[in-house]
């Protein structure tokens, strides 16, 4: 029996709200239906019982008082004491309901709130370490685990006790539903003057952590070049204008909750004060004064309570709407499985826009690889090298033209089972808090030792790990901090060669390697391919393209040339030499299959 709980990312396009766009929000909220019906019940219950009190000390003014009846006193204590113990029930039932809501929201949309923090980046084309997702996702489950959502619930139940009180005297009423109404004005007025500078206070949050993040990943350079103070300006900046808006956003928000309260406090007295006057008038008994300030307090406090928690509404319905907006596309597609790829990898007129980017990086880029085949890509910088990289991944999409396994597009494939026979070594390689082995085997938890000391042989640094406190068990902290640029970068190569893809894709992969280390990366890449897989290169440097066997060159996003690599060095003097465009005096040659560069003379 599968154990898979479904979430709002499974439902059906229908019961995600049409073919088209999802709102998975609304999904997940319609998953809870059962436990807001309960809610909205235990709330009925609730306030009903809330008047308890009033009626109790109404009977005891007008019945207990004037006929001296202990027996009735104690009859009314009892029902009483077990009429606060059913409140208190249902009060606790009510709190826990609205806490699990917020928690099967989480469950229900924190899947896709994790994939939407993996595929921002790759979507606007920024490495940010941005999580506003799951911030977002955490801001809208404590709202509704407070008591702001309880004010919700309880003011469909004003009317009740505006009712009751007018049952007491027409004038009475009157004052109470004059209250109300200048309270729920109050209210409005929250939502008015708070949603501009919460909303650009929300805007300058993701700002100050872009930044700050930012600070962080460069922080030795920052150090090393005496930048901490330039941009500590320019977050102390940012800094300053959220607190300012913050601070007029609480100022707002504390002036309206202290009138709200005060209202509130005045409107009992004046209630007490028309009681009593009705009472010397002797058109309401002594209890009905006190019982009608007490109601008057208990119908006026589920506005007072909206009112001190309307920031955090605002905050919650923000991060609700940032999440749809974030969440919402097409429905998941559900694909055939393939079976491994082991023949071809082609290319038809690949053309690329990056993520948010409106210029063509790549345009009609086309060959074919067939298995055990190795082709460098070599291009001045600025080429599109490392963008036909991303597309050949299915990192970033082309926006015409194919990119095919063995004869199926990549959109065909499931992501998650096209990755496994894929390698991607980019150049700037990040690797994760865990164990060497973890990160070489990418975390899969059905690793096998043989798979991952396999991949760690062919990247030339099985030696080194076994050198290392823990050896293969050693944790490598955040981003593989206690390695160096050049031990990252061979463990970066054994992750993306671990259980032998079929196609293996290496940006710049000795941009960090010493003389032993572009040895282990050409041994590699011909061992790669003697077991069939398709090996693609990036280069700058010549000795990362002496195991391949094909040549690509690029200039200005343009394909100039492909084919056999003695064929293609062979044509330098109508190509330049791509591997030495920052140096123009410099000529290129083939040797026993590696390329030599040799300056010439001046």
């Amino acid at each position: 029996m599968s154990s898979h709980k479904p979430t709002a990312s499974d439902a059906s396009p229908q019961q995600q709200g049409g073919i088209g766009e999802r709102n998975l929000i609304r999904a997940a909220l319609r998953t809870c239906r059962g436990a807001f019906i309960g809610i909205g019940l235990f709330s009925c219950i609730i306030n009903i019982l809330m008047l308890t009190g009033p009626l109790f000390m109404m009977q005891v003014y007008d019945r207990v008082l004037t006929s001296g009846s202990l027996p009735t006193l104690a009859a009314l204590l009892v029902l009483v004491t077990l009429l606060y113990f059913f409140f208190s029930l249902f009060e606790l039932l009510r709190s826990r309901v609205l806490i699990r809501v917020g928690r099967r929201l989480d469950e229900e949309l924190s899947p896709s709130a994790f994939r939407a923090v993996l595929a921002l980046p790759l979507r606007q084309n920024q490495k940010g370490e941005s999580t506003a997702p799951i911030r977002d996702l955490d801001s809208l489950r404590q709202f509704l685990s407070s008591q702001g959502p309880l004010a919700i619930f309880d003011m469909p139940w004003i009317p009740l006790y505006l009712g009751v009180i007018f049952l007491f005297h027409p004038f009475l009423g009157l004052i109470a539903s004059a209250g109300a109404g200048l309270l729920l004005l109050l209210a409005v007025m929250s939502e008015v003057v708070n949603r501009k500078p919460l909303r650009e206070a929300a805007g300058l949050v993701n700002r100050r952590n872009a930044v700050a993040a930012s600070c962080r990943r460069n922080s030795e350079a920052i150090h090393a070049m005496g930048m901490s103070a330039q941009l500590g300006n320019i977050w102390g900046g940012i800094n300053d204008r959220y607190l300012r808006l913050q601070g007029k956003a609480s100022d707002r928000a504390g002036m309206l909750s202290a009138a709200t309260r005060a209202i509130r406090l005045l409107m009992q007295s004046v209630i007490l004060a028309a009681g009593a006057w009705l009472a010397v008038k002797q058109e309401v008994s002594p209890g009905t004064i006190i019982a009608g300030s007490i109601i008057m307090s208990r119908a006026l406090a589920p506005i007072e309570l909206a009112v001190a928690h309307w920031r955090g509404f605002i905050a919650a319905r923000q991060s609700a709407n940032r999440l749809k907006t974030t969440l919402s596309g097409p429905p998941p597609v559900v694909r055939t499985d393939l079976p491994r790829p082991k023949r071809s990898l082609d290319l038809n007129s690949v053309t690329v826009v990056p993520p948010g980017s409106s210029k063509t990086a790549i345009e009609r880029i086309g060959f074919s690889l067939q298995a055990g085949e190795g082709l460098g890509i070599i291009g001045p910088s600025a080429s599109g090298k490392s963008t036909l990289a991303r597309s050949i991944v299915g990192v970033w999409p082309s926006i015409m033209g194919k990119i095919c396994l063995d004869g199926a597009a990549l959109d065909q494939w499931d992501p998650i089972k096209l990755g496994r026979y894929i390698g991607y070594l980019p150049q700037a390689v990040d690797l994760f808090d865990g164990t060497i082995a973890e990160n070489i085997a990418r975390f899969d938890p059905a690793r096998s030792a043989e798979q991952v000391i396999q991949a760690a042989r062919l990247a030339g640094i099985h030696d080194l790990i076994l050198k290392l406190p823990d050896g293969y068990d050693t944790s490598i902290g955040d981003a593989g901090s206690i390695l160096s640029a050049g031990q990252r970068q061979r463990v970066g190569l054994a992750r993306a060669v671990y259980d032998l893809p079929f196609l293996i894709v290496l940006d710049e992969p000795n941009a960090n390697l010493d003389a032993e280390g572009e040895l282990a990366l050409t041994e590699a890449i011909s061992a790669l391919r003697k077991q069939g897989s398709i090996v693609i290169v990036i280069a700058h440097r010549p000795s990362a393209i002496a195991a391949v066997d094909h040549l690509l060159v690029l200039k200005d996003g343009r394909q100039q040339a492909f084919g056999r690599k003695d064929e293609i060095l062979s044509q330098t003097a109508a190509i330049p030499s791509p591997l030495n465009v920052n140096k123009p005096k410099a000529k290129m040659s083939a040797k026993k299959g590696a390329l030599n560069i040799a300056a010439e003379p001046a």
